[in-house]
């Protein structure tokens, strides 16, 4: 028998999708609805219907370990779950999905593009900051939209007036407030990434 062949027949006996990613990006998911039911308010800094949480962390983790778009499917299977209990009627994963997927695309992108810890921060931080212009327009014309259904454009900008009481507008406290509470949070999960990404890899990767 030829290499070619060998060769051949051990390629068509490879698992496109091998186990190990398999079981990989489940622990990360599980790990990621977990960390998106522990989220809490940061009500001297944010309207207080703005929660924290990590929920992101395991998606970036995925994205660096697996690839990009490991980091998308993950926040997918995440927030499909989390519409189950939510009573935002899709809106707000839909919103939690699209920043999540374009923040851990951007990274994974960038770090798979070449592999190294300062590529790995590079495209951590340059998808933060992406994450952060893209919740505009998401902010803007998909999640507060719906909620004045429940809460007045007034009201809402009265939380934001409860920070500073100098905001003029919903479309000047989402520049304010959300876009750099956004790229604080990303950056958080950078932070953190690069601090535990080494020894979780082993496990990940085998």
């Amino acid at each position: 028998m030829s290499n070619e062949n060998v060769t051949n027949n051990e390629n068509a006996k490879k698992p496109a999708i091998s186990p190990r990613l398999m079981a990989g990006v489940g622990m990360l998911t599980a790990a990621a609805i977990v960390l998106q039911y522990l989220e809490f308010p940061l009500p001297f800094l944010i309207p207080p219907f703005i929660k924290m949480d990590f929920s992101d962390l395991p998606a970036l983790i995925g994205a660096f370990a697996y690839g990009p778009l490991a980091g998308v499917l993950i926040e997918l299977i995440k927030n499909l779950i989390h519409c189950l209990a939510s009573q935002s009627f899709t809106v707000g994963e839909l919103s939690n999905f699209i920043l999540g997927a374009v923040f851990t695309f951007t990274a994974g992108a960038i770090y798979k593009s070449k592999k190294s810890r300062k590529n790995a921060i590079i495209g951590g931080v340059i998808g933060a900051l992406v994450m952060g212009i893209i919740s505009f327009p998401s902010n803007l014309f998909i999640v507060y939209p719906f909620y004045y259904n429940f809460m007045p454009e007034e009201a809402v900008l009265g939380a934001y007036r409860l920070i500073i009481p100098g905001m003029k507008s919903v479309t000047q406290s989402l520049i304010v407030f959300n876009i750099p509470f956004t790229v604080i949070k990303g950056l958080l999960s950078v932070l953190i990434s690069m601090l535990i990404y080494k020894p979780l890899s082993k496990i990940l990767k085998g």
